[in-house]
């Protein structure tokens, strides 16, 4: 009875771990439209490349080499023999899920992690540059960093944040904030689009091409985060794991909520109009600041955490611009200065963490990613260089990087 009773547990875990990762996987989608919808039509087929490409790269990578970084101690056989399995057969302490669907759930986290990227350097970067950087970071830089958090490794020998008090459930910090302190390495080798920044300190609008279409990716994403956060479980087969997925849930949806909603008003009352843009950023700031703690809140205080983080990225969008760091998405107010504040509420509700501990991590994090992107930003850089010509940004990244544009009907003969 108790061996049905386990595999039940097993088969029904296995299922929803393999659900949630295809809803994680949807995120990609999701990122793709957003981006797409943001940045000029001229440079929409490149942007979806990108997004489409850094998938592919993202899987195989961390097939290869990534997810052994992470969870096996750099045992590159571990693809072959200690992911296929049934994590029963001859373990010690079996696993209650298919160590494959685990690979699985991993993979699409990396994806999104370099998802973040292409936004921020959108419309004046090399695709193979591009590309190549993802090769790195999905291979070595996020595997780091996640072997040092998840995998529960000391960091360079030093020391372990598990016992410093650090706690991230889904990845405010290990994802979100990696992926932007990975695009702001870019960003600040990259440069400014031409004409975003006038001689005087002026800063110019450069509206997005399809506004319907970033509402469209926002609501993907905030319909993937149900799997990004709840698969975070890690089970539902219990009635207490099962109850641990309601409340993320809830709490999930509550604090995009939240950061909608406080985003709007902020927006109305700085700039006197509803704008959409913000209103979508505040979304999704409101998710990424529950991410890293979404099971001991209450509704309340995760729609207050939510609000707490779309106000922040109004402000973060504007300072950014006022620095003249050009992130045509605002990736990185979003999944940056968000996510280290999602990073800072966690131990307002979770007793097993510390403020000290959080920021250890999150400079952990940050210091690794942000470094080790910027040396292999600059290597690329003087390999193949990262930019585009003048010309080529200004008739558009569509034909000089792909040979075809995504709205062909529009151009002028």
């Amino acid at each position: 009875m108790e061996n049905q009773i386990f595999e039940l547990q097993y088969a029904l875990d296995t299922f929803y771990f393999l659900v949630c990762g295809a809803l994680v996987m949807w995120m990609a989608a999701g990122f793709a439209m957003l981006e797409a919808g943001l940045v000029r039509s001229k440079n929409t087929t490149e942007i979806l490349t990108k997004n489409v490409a850094l998938y592919a790269v993202a899987c195989t990578m961390y097939m290869i080499c990534g997810y052994s970084i992470m969870y096996g101690g750099g045992d590159f056989t571990l693809f072959l023999d200690g992911i296929v399995g049934d994590g029963v057969a001859g373990a010690e302490e079996p696993a209650t899920y298919a160590p494959s669907a685990d690979f699985y759930f991993q993979v699409v986290f990396v994806a999104t992690a370099m998802s973040i990227v292409s936004g921020a350097v959108a419309e004046r970067m090399k695709l193979w540059a591009f590309l190549a950087f993802a090769v790195v970071m999905t291979g070595v830089i996020y595997p780091m960093e996640g072997a040092w958090t998840w995998g529960g490794e000391a960091v360079f020998g030093l020391y372990t944040l598990g016992d410093l008090g650090f706690s991230d459930f889904a990845g405010s910090g290990i994802v979100h904030m990696a992926g932007a302190a990975a695009a702001l390495a870019g960003v600040l080798l990259l440069g400014a689009r031409k004409g975003k920044y006038g001689k005087n300190g002026q800063i110019n609008a450069i509206p997005g091409a399809n506004l319907p279409l970033a509402t469209l990716g926002t609501f993907i994403l905030w319909m993937g985060w149900f799997g990004f956060n709840g698969g975070s479980v890690l089970a539902t087969a219990t009635v207490e794991s099962a109850n641990s997925v309601a409340v993320v849930f809830m709490n999930t949806n509550a604090a995009a909520a939240g950061g909608l909603i406080a985003a709007l008003m902020v927006a109305r009352i700085m700039f006197g109009k509803a704008d959409l843009t913000m209103a979508l950023n505040g979304a999704l700031a409101g998710l990424v600041a529950i991410t890293a703690e979404p099971s001991t809140p209450t509704a309340l205080q995760a729609t207050l955490f939510g609000a707490a983080g779309g106000v922040l990225v109004v402000f973060a969008i504007v300072t950014l611009d006022k620095l003249k760091i050009d992130d045509p998405v605002g990736a990185i107010s979003v999944h940056g200065v968000v996510g280290l504040l999602g990073l800072l509420l966690v131990p307002v509700t979770n007793d097993g963490s510390s403020f000290s501990g959080q920021l250890i991590g999150a400079a952990t994090i940050f210091g690794w990613v942000f470094v080790a992107s910027l040396v292999t930003w600059g290597i690329i850089k003087a390999i193949i260089g990262i930019r585009v010509s003048e010309e080529e940004e200004y008739e558009g990244v569509d034909l000089s990087e792909c040979g075809m544009e995504a709205y062909p009907e529009f151009t002028q003969q």
